[in-house]
């Protein structure tokens, strides 16, 4: 009995590695384009972008700092953006 299992168990793996391997990709860019738009409104107040939410942003600016260097290469700044502000 635990063999078969342990088939169906292996079976049911590779299935889903073969349904979901050639959507990983498109998924991981969503994901990050939805992080990247997230990280605009943490930081847009920053940057002079008005933000109707900034009493709840701000407390997340910390936790997001380290990620804050990804994030500006990515949206194609070659140093911060933020004025007073260098983390490169």
């Amino acid at each position: 009995m635990d063999k078969i299992c342990t088939y169906f168990g292996r079976f049911k793996e590779l299935l889903e590695e073969f349904y979901v391997s050639p959507y990983r990709g498109a998924v991981a860019r969503a994901r990050r384009d939805e992080d990247d738009l997230f990280m605009l409104f943490v930081f847009g107040e920053l940057m002079g972008v008005p933000n109707p939410a900034t009493y709840y942003t701000l407390e997340l600016q910390p936790l997001l700092l380290e990620r804050f260097h990804d994030w500006h290469r990515r949206q194609g700044f070659e140093h911060s953006p933020l004025d007073g502000f260098r983390c490169c």
